[in-house]
């Protein structure tokens, strides 16, 4: 079977430290054949290390779209663009992967639904987490109902000091907010898929602009200095989402916050059967799975840790990048179906969008 042929929309850093490593990893299936950024300069170091033979390099993506050689486009823009693109694409006749989350509000969302379902190719999200082995393994004691109904939840993405200085994460009118779109999107993805629950109905959400504002910004963060003058989304945000059979999640989501132990992508879930927790993070060297439940009387844990992944990308291909682009492309050559359904990705961005604007209204905010 030949190989998938993918263009490139978007060449800073989640296609660095994520998409293109991975997909030259699976080298067996696809090769990267065009790139496009609004900074040509990126766009042709990108073609000269991931790119085939001849790789072409656009800075506008419509010409990109019109190149009858790319079979596949992979959206790695920031947020707010993600959807004219990927209508876009689909307009073009093309399969889209789109990066996390997929999009900065609903109506943009429903948009990439309805030009997806009219274009008859495949459609996907990039919430790569699915595919670390801890959410796995856990995500199939789920669908064995070894937890039982689970009825309360938790997402965790809280980071004690780890702002992202680069790119346009703290540009609001760019990336629609800040650590709750940006990786309560990820706690939020996992929570829902062990849940197998996309039926919310009611969201109250708070949000806060404490740290981020400060005049020298907090000391000690990851990545250095801020510029508070420029930091416009929030630092914090947490959610209460009731779910239409009465099940509860408690999101969190910080990228500064004077908590001790950091957790991203992580996930607690709380069932009639058994408990699970998934530590993932900062605070964490290993990812951890840990059961909790009763036997023979007594309370009991069981506790699995496989091997862990750095928690920030330093540009290389972590396994569950890896595992994510060959699922993806096995699926455009007919074998399987994606792992993330473009409507449970919808649900995520329902849910995020409620909470801001539950936290700008002061009231509960009710769904569909």
């Amino acid at each position: 079977m030949s190989k998938v042929k993918i263009g490139i929309v978007g060449c800073g850093g989640i296609a660095n430290q994520k998409h293109m490593p991975s997909i030259k990893a699976n080298a067996d299936l696809a090769e990267m054949v065009a790139f496009c950024d609004i900074i040509p300069e990126r766009a042709e170091k990108a073609a000269k290390e991931y790119g085939t033979e001849g790789a072409k390099v656009y800075t506008d993506y419509h010409d990109l779209l019109a190149d009858p050689d790319v079979e596949v486009v992979h959206v790695l823009t920031p947020n707010v663009a993600h959807c004219p693109i990927t209508v876009a694409a689909f307009e073009a006749g093309k399969h889209v992967m789109c990066e996390k989350p997929m999009a900065h509000n609903t109506a943009d969302a429903q948009k990439m639904i309805d030009a997806w379902k009219a274009s008859g190719k495949l459609f996907t999200i990039g919430y790569q987490n699915r595919l670390r082995t801890d959410t796995q393994t856990l995500h199939k004691s789920c669908e064995k109902g070894d937890l039982g109904d689970i009825y309360f939840a938790k997402a965790h993405a809280i980071r004690r000091r780890a702002v992202p200085t680069w790119g346009v994460f703290p540009d609001k009118s760019k990336q629609g907010g800040g650590p709750l779109i940006d990786i309560g999107t990820h706690a939020l993805d996992i929570t829902l898929w062990m849940m197998n629950n996309y039926e919310p109905a009611s969201v109250s959400g708070q949000v806060f602009y404490k740290l981020g504002r400060q005049a020298d910004g907090p000391e000690g963060n990851v990545f250095g200095p801020w510029d508070p003058e420029t930091f416009e989304v929030e630092d914090s945000a947490f959610g209460l989402i009731k779910m239409k059979n009465g099940a509860t999640i408690y999101l969190e989501a910080s990228w500064a916050l004077n908590i001790l132990k950091s957790m991203e992508a992580s996930t607690t879930l709380c069932g009639t059967k058994a408990g699970a927790e998934i530590h993932h993070g900062g605070s964490y060297p290993q990812d951890e799975l840990i059961y909790n439940f009763a036997e023979n009387g007594q309370l009991m844990e069981k506790t699995i840790s496989p091997a862990g992944v750095v928690d920030f990308f330093e540009g290389g291909a972590s396994a569950e990048g890896v595992a994510e682009q060959k699922q993806w492309l096995e699926a455009i050559q007919g074998k399987g179906e994606p792992l993330v359904k473009p409507e449970q990705a919808y649900v995520v961005t329902q849910i995020l969008e409620a909470i801001y604007q539950s936290a700008e209204t002061g009231k509960e905010v009710y769904l569909d």
